[in-house]
């Protein structure tokens, strides 16, 4: 058998504020496979995305045992740490981060420029991941002359320009309205179905959250439930919508 992408045994993670000890993290057991799409859920406070920056290597465990590949992710350096997150893990959050001053396509190009990799392959493959999420017509658009909705299809599209294992989002559309952030879950879902990334979505959207394969939810600081379900006409329909969607005018909203 394959080795699960993501191992957790009693992950605990405390946070020290006005000499108090705040436990966030409480003791997580999980186990995430390779290829696995699953969302996370719970009410605010209860660790989801403390829990998502351990996983990413952007926060470190207090204690308990985290693999991340089949490496221990607790005892690693800071160099070897940001070394596996550059090779493995792409991130998208709520609020996008995009360099202001770039295009769409420097922007996506960025994270291989700054592992020194080949400027003409970068652009290329920057390029198709632009067209793959609907942008072919805005990628020398600057960040301000882009919609909400295709802000956050850049940030997609940097997150897997490296090609990770692994994709961790944290409130992906939690700015958009719903027939945008219904465009955005469909991406995820074709990202995962054609290129197998394991994918590990923080949300409190219902929408998303009931159409996803995997569901854990997590209370005061442990996993409360965690279910697997078949969710086969979402997955069929997500897949179907692809991100050819003809790009909109510039717009608040979306």
């Amino acid at each position: 058998m394959s080795t699960p992408l993501v191992v957790a045994k009693d992950v605990r993670k405390s946070f020290q504020h006005m000499g108090r000890t705040l436990e966030v993290l409480r003791g997580i057991d999980l186990v995430i496979e390779e290829g696995e799409m699953l969302a996370v859920v719970g009410q605010s406070g209860a660790g989801k995305s403390t829990f998502l920056h351990c996983i990413g290597t952007l926060d470190i465990a207090t204690s308990g045992s985290l693999k991340l590949a089949g490496e221990e992710l607790t005892a690693m350096s800071s160099t070897r740490l940001a070394d596996l997150r550059n090779r493995t893990i792409g991130f998208v959050f709520q609020f996008h981060h995009l360099l202001p001053e770039f295009s769409a396509l420097e922007n996506v190009v960025m994270p291989g420029l700054i592992q020194g990799r080949n400027r003409g392959e970068m652009h290329d493959r920057a390029r198709a991941l632009l067209e793959e999420v609907g942008l072919a017509q805005r990628i020398l658009h600057r960040p301000g002359e882009l919609s909400g909705g295709e802000q956050q299809r850049v940030a997609l599209a940097r997150a897997l320009v490296l090609e990770p294992k692994l994709l961790l989002a944290d409130e992906p559309s939690g700015n958009l309205d719903s027939r945008t952030s219904e465009q955005i879950h469909s991406l995820f879902f074709k990202v995962n179905e054609e290129r197998k990334t394991t994918i590990v979505i923080v949300t409190h959207n219902p929408a998303l959250a009931a159409s996803m394969p995997r569901v854990v939810t997590l209370r005061d600081g442990r996993v409360e439930t965690d279910e697997k379900t078949e969710r086969g006409s979402y997955r069929a329909r997500a897949t179907s919508q692809t991100a050819d969607v003809p790009a909109t005018p510039s717009s608040a909203a979306g």
